[in-house]
């Protein structure tokens, strides 16, 4: 009979944290003309990394701006003052979508609050090898990830906004 059956458990913590999936780097622009490194270090306790890895996921993308804004950078919201996340979007543009690299950051750059401009990472780089990793297989659908200060993947979701994904979302912060 085993009388400390918490120190199984502690000596198994660090195989099973460091199985942990973990957020690839990637460098990006800001629409200021700033490089960026994402998950990369900063002072929150998690950053909420949302992808675009299609022309046809930006629209669902899109839908994810104001609400992701509003409860985790303005922090609207019962227990939004309870963690500190940094949120960023970011499409990115592979093949013959580099194309519009360029023209879209230039109608950003006229169109965007300053606001949310600081969070949309522009992506133009062989994505390929990051997309493998993180298991993005469908252009058409926005993914989304919670991600620690160790780069590790605590959460990911997909898709169109909808309030259940974004509490999901806010849940993991909490812990």
């Amino acid at each position: 009979m085993n009388r400390f059956p918490g120190l199984a458990f502690m000596a198994l913590l660090p195989l099973i944290t460091s199985a942990q999936e973990r957020f690839p780097a990637i460098k990006g622009e800001l629409a200021d003309g700033r490089t960026v490194e994402l998950p990369g270090h900063s002072a929150a306790d998690f950053v909420l990394i949302a992808v675009a890895a299609g022309q046809r996921a930006q629209p669902a993308l899109e839908g994810w701006y104001e609400p992701a804004y509003l409860r985790f950078v303005a922090k609207h919201g019962l227990f939004a003052g309870a963690y500190s996340a940094e949120v960023y979007f970011v499409p990115l543009f592979t093949g013959a979508n580099k194309a519009a690299y360029e023209p879209s950051l230039k109608r950003f750059r006229k169109s965007a609050a300053p606001e949310v401009a600081d969070r949309v990472v522009f992506v133009k780089s062989d994505t390929d090898e990051f997309q493998r990793a993180l298991g993005l297989k469908d252009r058409g659908r926005p993914y989304f990830f919670v991600v620690d200060k160790e780069g590790r993947i605590l959460h990911r979701t997909e898709g169109e906004f909808s309030d259940d994904k974004l509490e999901a979302i806010e849940e993991v912060l909490l812990r």
